[in-house]
């Protein structure tokens, strides 16, 4: 693995991290969660038609820039820095990819140019609480998470050459104003069940968004509930492996949300290392402190080794084989979380009311723990998958 980033890469970070400083301040990032869409519609254009930022890893022949994953993760630190409300990570990290594996020609040819463009924005849509599930972040995702009809989940029906689907889903990433769903069912019955993925438009009719209170305000979800509405299958055989391009898309997602993750635990460390230095107690900064200096050194060293396991599993995911995304991604949100609570404490109480942003980033942390881990999970279902704790024989 080569640690150095191109002049591409530099320019990229430069660039974002210059136009979200002048365009997501704490105030604006207050504003455009309070907004029906849930982020600032302009600053998503500058993020697409400036910056390319949605295509930014889909091909060029689909209008994209072509880049590797990797550039996306790091666009994503920054963006992460500023916990920026968007629809990037729903968009480019969930959505797209799974359009790219497994959608048909016409439908790569239709949705994705307009992703890349940045007029198109798409939701992954996964019944219940089982999104970590479903990209097999936390479990295999070979069980019944896509559940169905009253019990919970989405059931997918064919009469007469159409798909139609009925159900509900809840804690859908973006799901209240994405202009296309990507939809998790259930379809075959018991004896043949197997889960598909569907494309239902969001004016699509039988279909009812309502957006919910989260924890974290900048990742804004919503319930979406089907009644009895068309949709198309994504792909052209129903036999396409689903749940392997769910996994493949899994990873990838938790590489970027784990770049996210530190750059959002790097921002929370660097305000706080500023407030100590100009905070004074006993007639001294309080960062001078040699207990405060200790607690902030602890939080350094964990914010430098989880931006190491990001940038690795990165690098992984942009076609070097490795899949270390879950672990990356436990390490990037405890390092978040601590960065955060650390700072709340040491910003005293000015750290707990609302018109600071130290809040915004412990609810970051608590919010994505929430819909990608817990981080015991992530670890546990990765140390599985490695077999670490399975008995061996040891030749001697």
């Amino acid at each position: 693995m080569d640690a150095g980033f191109t002049a591409e890469q530099d320019d990229i970070r430069r660039t974002l991290r210059e136009l979200l400083r002048k365009r997501c301040g704490p105030e604006e990032v207050r504003a455009a969660v309070d907004s029906p869409a849930g982020h600032d519609p302009g600053l998503w254009t500058a993020l697409a038609a400036r910056l390319g930022l949605p295509g930014l890893a889909l091909p060029e022949r689909y209008g994209g820039v072509g880049c590797p994953v990797t550039d996306l993760a790091l666009a994503c630190e920054e963006t992460g820095r500023f916990l920026a409300p968007s629809p990037l990570l729903a968009t480019a990290a969930l959505a797209a990819p799974l359009l790219l594996a497994l959608g048909t020609d016409a439908q790569r040819a239709e949705l994705l140019p307009r992703i890349a463009a940045g007029t198109l924005t798409a939701a992954l849509a996964v019944p219940g609480a089982g999104l970590a599930t479903a990209l097999a972040l936390t479990g295999t995702n070979g069980g019944d998470w896509a559940g169905g009809g009253r019990a919970g989940g989405v059931q997918a029906r064919r009469a007469d050459g159409r798909w139609r689907l009925y159900g509900q889903v809840d804690q859908v990433l973006d799901g209240h104003s994405a202009a296309l769903l990507v939809v998790a069912a259930h379809t075959g019955g018991f004896a043949r069940s197997r889960t598909l993925l569907f494309l239902v438009p969001g004016d699509a009719s039988g279909l009812v968004r309502v957006r919910q209170t989260a924890v974290d305000a900048t990742r804004p979800r919503a319930r979406l509930q089907l009644r009895d509405t068309e949709a198309a299958l994504l792909g052209d055989d129903d036999r396409a492996d689903v749940l392997a391009a769910l996994a493949a898309v899994g990873d990838t997602a938790a590489a970027v949300l784990a770049c996210e993750a530190v750059g959002a635990a790097d921002r929370a460390l660097e305000r706080t290392v500023e407030y100590v230095g100009r905070r004074e107690q006993f007639g001294r900064a309080i960062g001078s402190f040699q207990a405060v200096k200790h607690r902030l050194a602890d939080v350094y060293v964990q914010v430098q080794a989880a931006r190491s396991a990001a940038y690795y599993a990165a690098w992984g995911a942009a076609g070097h084989g490795e899949r270390v995304g879950g672990l990356a991604l436990a390490q990037a949100l405890e390092a978040l979380r601590t960065a955060a609570a650390e700072g709340i404490q040491l910003h005293g109480g000015i750290g707990f009311t609302w018109e600071h942003e130290a809040h915004l980033y412990f609810k970051r942390a608590a919010g994505d723990e929430l819909l990608f881990g817990p981080v015991h999970r992530l670890r546990a279902h990765a140390a599985e998958t490695a077999r670490l704790f399975e008995e061996r024989e040891v030749a001697v």
